[in-house]
């Protein structure tokens, strides 16, 4: 049984995750991203301070990929796109018997086509 309130309070973190990783997120991460970047180009940010910029977007926006990815890798079983699925052999293709070669005959179907006779 769940606490009195608790859906209330998923609810909230719900509607902040979305907030914060929706849309308006979004632009505003493109433009810091663009704004660092030509600062970057024209000198006035050091290159050290616009990396970590971009790495922090990175970061932010894949934070439930890498999470997925430490749990499935710490063997917490099925967690999103990277958890661990051992593959199933294809199967095998339908024995067909490959055609018959016909036998040499005495015709040339090349003969004399490159070469003139004389």
């Amino acid at each position: 049984m769940d606490p009195g309130g608790s859906s209330v309070l998923v609810a909230a973190v719900t509607w902040l995750e979305q907030t914060l990783l929706g849309m308006l997120a979004t632009t505003i991460a493109v433009i810091a991203v663009a704004t660092v970047g030509l600062m970057m180009l024209t000198g006035r940010v050091n290159i050290r301070h616009g990396v970590t910029v971009i790495f922090g977007c990175f970061i932010v926006f894949g934070a439930s990929a890498i999470v997925a990815g430490i749990e499935s890798f710490a063997g917490r079983g099925d967690v999103g796109a990277f958890a661990y699925r051992p593959e199933t052999p294809a199967p095998a293709p339908p024995d067909v018997a490959p055609p018959e070669a016909e036998a040499p005959g005495g015709e040339d179907p090349y003969a004399g086509a490159s070469v003139p006779s004389r």
